[in-house]
Order: structure tokens, then C-alpha cells, then sequence
């Protein structure tokens, strides 16, 4: 993998696969349309904003690094690295790059021939904390950090950098002038995050000086202490600040799982906090059951039949359970007494603490809006059924994009609009549907694209039972997840192989299946079916044990044959041997198959908690090309082996993970969709286009975009990459990710930022009313 193209990437719980935000190109006219879904951020200006206070934030972890251009950098990184450090441009509403006054007067390309060159012109306050003008210094030694000509710097990403030819002081010190020897037309995206020199002079100072702390910072806050003990990095307001003082005097950031965010809110430990679907239900649930008791007085919202509790612990506790369990627990059975005693007590426990956090979780409200993300359908294209175009093709047109788009968006009261590109989000200048360059849902277009294929209804099966498409090494688990029922990790589901002989026992037990899920108790369902038919394993010993029975049968009948006709008296002549049981040819009934081999392809997705949506799509996605002919494996693997056993590796067929959103389509998505290209040593170089599907005319539009000076026609060249995308079928774009955040509500402008960036001197506590304002 070049070096120019190596991005910090990291895998998120739901199968998300994250990159370091970036600016990119410019603000100008209405392209790109509204964005889906607008900031929920409460709004509020900063006169009626309380000056002081603490606000604790939630993260998924600590970071490992400070430098924001290290492979191990993560979100957390990056969140401390805009509070703290210079960013020349940050993204509005829409997601678009603008110009940020705490820094700059004014950035713009003075000179295009005979060498592009930008000229910034710094805000003349512009300080470090130590005091030292913000200036040229500092933009000489971030460039040579990161251009890529010393090894020595362990960098992880320096796009833009390496097409620099020099920088030099303008006119004065707040004046850098910075001269391309290629044309770049990303150059919005360079210096944000901008470290002093201090960091990147030398590559000691790069490689380990910024990993645990910054000394000098230029920013509304400063970095305070990390406490690895406690989980937290302290944020500080930053008494050198020159523009808007920040609101808050500190700024707590708090490493929280978010399976255990909504306890953390309970317990008083974070303020706000992103959080999945289920803490989102759990906070309106709570809302709903204060306002029922306060309008029904005792009982409430939150009493079922009987008095009990009508969701959480002790919701699935039927009357019948009931009173069996009291009486075992003071049944004449000590031993068995005791266990249930026990048992009583933990589930009382649990109801108990459970329904403390209910009471104050109703304190929170939830904001919500659109990640800067995408959730997509990768099809490996390197090998296997999908290495053929027409068959991607096909997977892709049986897709009903808005259906599954509403299955998750519309729940959440979310708009449920199927994202048309790969490259840009509604909202971003870039951005334009270009999906009809594959076409849209269409089932008798994706049979006619199989049947081209040659793959066919009722084909003659030669291949063993249990047989998968793919490389025969494929692994059908990780090995670090317990399998079972009740671990996240149930194994192999075969969706479309019980439809072998007819095609049709699968859908009658259909209406069944959705019956049983729906009553089903909470916590339950994952959005998965029921296990429809036996891993391979389980394929194999079950045709050995029908094979034996077989025999059996037909020896015991031959003996009771032979016995009434009256040979079996005489030991010595022995039972005639058994006729070999003649197997009946095997053919693909109503499913696809062709050259013997059915049509299967092995879907993976993740099994940790907050991946309930991915599965459920997931199983949408099978159910839907089960009915095409196609049988699907579902492998459910631990979120840590996702995408470096999975995902990377190319161990899959099918698969659900997020790209984040980028203003910087022609820079960031240049190595998601290359063309893979061999190596010396015979492997495969992907960089990121992890579906393995790319063309030479992909790369050449990316390359004409990222080097096109007239911004207009860069983002249409960009918008042609983006269409050849859509043809090539690699992967299908399904819809923006939900952005859920549980906040205070007296805490303002914070929440859900949906495409833009957070301005943390403006977050704060809201002023309580006037004593006349309340009167009102």
C-alpha cells in the first residue's frame, strides 16, 4: 500500500469502519441539496448560555495516541485535537468546508499557473500557549512530517502533503504562502489539525512527544490531565484564547462502552452520551412513564397487569412463573429452596436497579440527527459467485433500498432516504444521486442478469451436502466468540437450503417464524432468524446419521423378511446381504446453481451489542435473495474480528459495515474504490477498496478530480467516478446512519451534529429564567 494512500482506519462497534474527518472543498452555490437530516443541537446563543461549569462527555475510549496522524489515532483523538488545536476549516451543517475566523482572515488560490499556489493570511491574535505567533514554522514542519520523503516519521496518512513543492513566509509573519508542484484540489483539507512545531520538528517529537500529552496547545480549551485509572481526559479553557471565551470551565471526556452508557447516565457519571437504539427506547420509556403517573397519579405508565412492571427485568415474568418460583422457593426441597431464594433475590436486585435508573434516566432527552456515515452492502468481487459481474448486478437490483432504509430509520422518527453515492452525502456540494447508473429495484432484471450468468432453477447438484461458495478455507468463526444460543455469537444460518427440493418449505414456516419474533421478550431478538437449516458440521454428521439409519432399516427388514419365511431357523445360511440404498440425484429445486454448485454466498456480520440493526438488514437481505434462488450463510463474528479476520482478509461474500461521510471525495475516496493491484509477491493490494471491484477509469477520474483546480469540475468528475462506482457493483449504498444522543436538557448547542462539527466554545448549561420570565 502506498504511503500517500494509507488512511487511520479503526472498527466500531455495528460494523463501522471509521477514517479521520476532513475538510475538503469549498463553499459556494446550493449543489448537493438540503442535508437528509438538520443538526438537533439545541441551538442557543451565547448570551443566554451559562458562563462555568462542567460537562461530562461520553467516548468509547481513551485515546492511544494525541497525534491525530498516527495509525492508532481514533475518534477520541480527534474530538481532543478540535478542542485544543488549530483547525484552518471546519464543516457547517451540510458538511461543508468553511474558513474558520478564530485562525484565518482569508485562505484563496492567488496563482494557478505556472504552479498553484495558496496563500493563507492568519488571524494576527493567533497564539500558542506558550505564547509564540501561529506561523510559517509551524506549517514548514507539519509538511515535511508528513510529505513522505523521511521514513523516520511514523505517519499514518499524508495526502495533499506530498504534492507541495515549498513554504514560505508571505509578506509578513501572519502571511504563509505555500506553492504546489502538483495541482491539488483538496488544498482546504491541509493543516487542520495544525501542531506546533514543537510536535513535528523532529520525528522523536512526532513519533512519541504527542502520544500522552500535549504541551502546547491553541485552542478554545487545553489538555488538561488524562487519567487512565478513572477513564477521563480533562479539557481546561484555555486562558490564552484570543476569541470567544469558552462556556464551560472544563470539559470531562469519559471512556464509557456504550452497552453501559445508559447506566452511566443514570448514575450521574456522564452528561451526554451517543447511544443505540435500545438507550434510546429505555430514556423514551421513562419520559413516557413520568408523564403517565403524572397524570394518573400512582402506578402509571410503568405498571402492567397486576402492578408489574410493564418493560425491563420483570416484564417477562408471566403469573404462572410467578408462583411456581414461590413455590419452589418455600417448597419442602432445601437445596432446591435455596437456589430459588437466591435467584429471587438477584431478579429483585436487578428489577430494583433497574427501575432507579428508569427514574433517572427521565431527566434526559434525546437528540437526534444523521451520522456523516453510510451503512452499505460490500460484495467481494474477488473470487467466487460475485467475482462476476452479472451476478453483483443482480444481488444489487433485487435490493429494495427504501424498505430497508425504513426498517431503520423510520422508528426512530429519522428521514428514510436511501443514500444515491458513494462519495458524498445530501447536503455536501459533491453530492448527486447517480444510482440509476445501475438501475433500481427490479426482480425479473436481476433473474435475467443470473440466467445470463448461467445460473438456473432445479440445476443437478454434484457437490457435497454442506458445500459453500468461496474459498474452501473460509472460516465460519473467529474462535474468540463463545457460539451458542444467548452468547451474540449463534454461528452459521443457511438462509435458502431447506428450499432444495421444491422451494417452498422454507416459505410456509414463514408467518410462523414472524409470529414467534414478535413474541418473543424483550431483549430477545436481534433481528435474526431462527436457525432454518445445520452449519456444515452439523449438515454432515446429520446426512451420516440418516445414511446409517438407512442401512439399518434395510437389514432389519430383510431379517424380518427372511424370518417369515422360515430361513432364519437355519444359522448357516446367514441374511442375504443388503442392497446398497440408491440416493436419489440432488438437484437445487427452486434455487440457483450452476456446473453442479448452488448458488451460496457467505454474508458476515458483526455480533456485538448495537449491531441489532445490521442484523436485522442483514436478515431482510437474505430473505430477500432467497427468494431470487440465492442462498445466503449468515456468520455472526465478534466485533473485533469483524473487519481484520473478515472484512480485510476478504473472507466473505456479503457483508454490512459504514464509510464515513467526507468533504474530500476526490482525496478519501480515492483508495476506497482503486482498482486492486498485484503485488511482487503474488497478493493482492487493495488499500481500502476492501470488495476488491475497481477499474483503470475509476482511478483516472479520481486522479482528473483530486489535480482539477475549477472546483465545479472537480466535483463533476468526482460525480462521474461515483456513477462507473454504481455500475461496477461493488458495493450498494443503503442509508445515512442514525445519530442518537442522550443529553440534558438544559444543556445547549450539543447533541446531534449530524454532517457538521461541533464548536465547543459555544456548549454549555443553559441560564435558568428570570423570576419575571417565569411569572410569563
Amino acid at each position: 500500500m502506498s504511503q500517500r494512500r494509507r488512511r487511520s482506519l479503526a472498527l466500531l462497534t455495528s460494523g463501522v469502519l471509521a477514517l479521520p474527518l476532513l475538510t475538503g472543498c469549498g463553499a459556494g452555490d446550493d449543489e448537493g441539496g438540503p442535508a437528509a437530516a438538520g443538526q438537533d443541537i439545541a441551538t442557543t446563543t451565547r448570551d443566554k448560555v451559562a458562563d462555568g461549569g462542567v460537562l461530562r462527555w461520553a467516548v468509547d475510549s481513551l485515546p492511544d495516541t494525541l497525534n491525530a496522524f498516527q495509525a492508532d489515532a481514533d475518534a477520541t483523538t480527534s474530538r481532543i485535537a478540535g478542542a485544543v488545536l488549530p483547525q484552518l476549516f471546519v464543516l457547517d451543517a451540510k458538511g461543508r468546508p468553511v474558513a474558520n475566523p478564530d485562525y484565518l482572515e482569508k485562505a484563496e488560490v492567488i496563482e494557478r499557473e505556472p504552479k498553484q499556489v495558496v496563500l493563507y493570511k492568519l488571524n494576527q491574535q493567533a497564539v500558542w500557549s506558550d505564547g509564540r505567533e501561529i506561523g510559517a514554522p509551524d506549517f514548514v514542519a507539519q509538511w515535511r512530517a508528513l510529505n513522505g520523503k523521511d521514513s523516520a516519521y511514523w505517519t499514518a496518512r499524508n495526502a495533499g502533503y506530498e504534492r507541495i513543492e515549498k513554504i514560505e513566509k508571505g509578506k509578513t509573519d501572519l502571511e504563509v504562502r505555500v506553492t504546489f508542484a502538483k495541482p491539488y484540489a483538496d488544498w482546504r483539507s491541509l493543516f487542520s489539525p495544525l501542531y506546533p512545531k514543537q510536535v513535528t520538528g523532529t520525528p522523536d517529537a512526532f513519533n512519541e512527544g504527542a502520544r500522552g500529552t500535549l504541551k502546547v496547545t491553541a485552542g478554545p480549551f487545553a489538555l488538561g490531565a488524562i487519567d487512565k485509572k478513572t477513564g477521563t481526559a480533562a479539557l481546561t479553557r484555555n486562558p490564552r484564547w484570543w476569541g470567544k471565551q469558552a462556556k464551560l470551565d472544563t470539559l470531562v471526556l469519559t471512556a464509557v462502552p456504550r452497552a453501559e452508557r445508559p447506566a452511566a447516565l443514570a448514575a450521574g457519571k456522564v452528561d451526554l452520551a451517543e447511544i443505540d437504539r435500545s438507550g434510546a427506547e429505555r430514556i423514551a420509556l421513562a419520559r413516557r412513564d413520568a408523564a403517565g403517573k403524572d397524570a394518573a397519579g400512582k402506578g402509571g405508565a410503568g405498571a402492567g397487569a397486576g402492578g408489574a412492571p410493564a418493560h425491563g427485568p420483570g416484564a417477562a415474568v408471566t403469573p404462572a412463573q410467578a408462583t411456581l418460583s414461590w413455590a419452589n422457593a418455600y417448597g419442602t426441597d432445601e437445596e432446591k429452596a435455596a437456589q430459588e431464594k437466591e435467584t429471587r433475590t438477584k431478579h429483585t436486585e436487578a428489577v430494583k436497579r433497574y427501575a432507579d435508573e428508569q427514574a433517572a434516566l427521565r431527566g434526559f432527552t434525546v437528540r437526534k440527527s444523521l451520522e456523516p456515515a453510510y451503512t452499505q452492502l460490500a460484495m467481494n468481487g474477488a473470487s467466487g459467485p460475485l467475482a462476476d459481474e452479472r451476478v453483483r448486478r443482480a444481488v444489487a437490483r433485487a435490493l429494495d433500498r427504501q424498505a430497508l432504509a425504513d426498517l431503520v430509520l423510520k422508528p426512530l422518527g429519522l428521514p428514510a432516504k436511501p443514500v444515491g453515492s458513494h462519495v458524498a452525502l445530501a447536503g455536501q456540494q459533491a453530492y448527486a444521486d447517480n444510482s440509476d447508473a445501475l438501475g433500481g429495484q427490479d426482480a425479473k432484471a436481476a433473474q435475467a442478469l443470473l440466467a445470463d450468468a448461467g445460473w438456473r432453477r432445479g440445476g443437478k447438484l454434484t457437490e457435497p451436502a454442506g458445500a459453500k461458495a468461496g474459498p474452501e478455507s473460509a472460516p465460519q468463526d473467529d474462535g474468540k466468540t463463545p457460539a451458542g444460543p444467548g452468547t451474540g455469537n449463534d454461528g452459521l444460518y443457511i438462509v435458502g437450503e431447506d428450499d432444495e427440493a421444491n422451494g417452498e418449505a422454507a416459505e410456509e414456516g414463514s408467518d410462523t417464524r414472524a409470529a414467534d419474533d414478535a413474541a418473543a421478550p424483550d431483549g430477545e431478538q436481534d433481528g435474526v432468524s431462527p436457525v432454518l437449516a445445520p452449519a456444515p458440521f452439523g449438515a454432515q454428521q446429520k446426512a451420516s446419521l440418516l445414511a446409517q439409519a438407512a442401512t439399518a432399516r434395510t437389514a432389519d427388514d430383510a431379517k424380518r423378511s427372511a424370518a417369515r419365511d422360515g430361513d432364519a431357523a437355519d444359522p448357516a445360511k446367514g441374511s442375504p446381504a443388503p442392497a446398497p440404498a440408491k440416493q436419489a440425484a440432488r438437484t437445487s429445486g427452486n434455487m440457483l446453481a450452476k456446473d453442479g454448485k448452488a448458488l451460496t454466498l457467505r454474508f458476515v456480520l458483526p455480533a456485538g451489542p448495537g449491531s441489532e440493526s445490521l442484523r436485522a438488514v442483514g436478515e431482510r437481505i437474505s430473505q430477500t435473495l432467497r427468494k431470487l434462488g440465492v442462498n445466503t450463510e449468515t456468520t455472526k463474528v465478534a466485533d473485533d474480528s469483524f473487519f481484520k479476520d473478515h472484512i480485510a482478509s476478504g473472507q466473505y461474500d456479503l457483508a454490512l459495515y459504514s464509510w464515513p461521510a467526507t468533504a474530500f471525495p476526490a482525496t478519501d475516496a480515492r483508495p476506497i474504490f482503486a482498482k486492486p493491484e498485484p503485488a511482487a509477491d503474488g497478493s493482492l493490494l487493495v488499500e481500502q477498496n476492501y470488495t476488491r471491484v475497481g477499474t483503470d477509469h475509476i482511478d483516472q477520474l479520481f486522479d482528473q478530480a483530486v489535480g482539477e483546480l475549477d472546483e465545479a469540475q472537480s466535483r463533476e468528475l468526482v460525480r462521474k467516478a461515483d456513477a462507473r462506482i454504481w455500475a461496477a457493483a461493488g458495493s450498494i449504498p443503503l442509508f445515512q446512519r442514525p445519530e442518537l444522543v442522550a443529553v440534558k436538557p438544559s444543556l445547549v448547542n450539543a447533541g446531534a451534529f449530524g454532517l457538521g462539527a461541533p464548536r465547543y466554545q459555544d456548549i454549555g448549561w443553559k441560564k435558568a429564567p428570570k423570576a419575571k420570565e417565569k411569572k410569563k
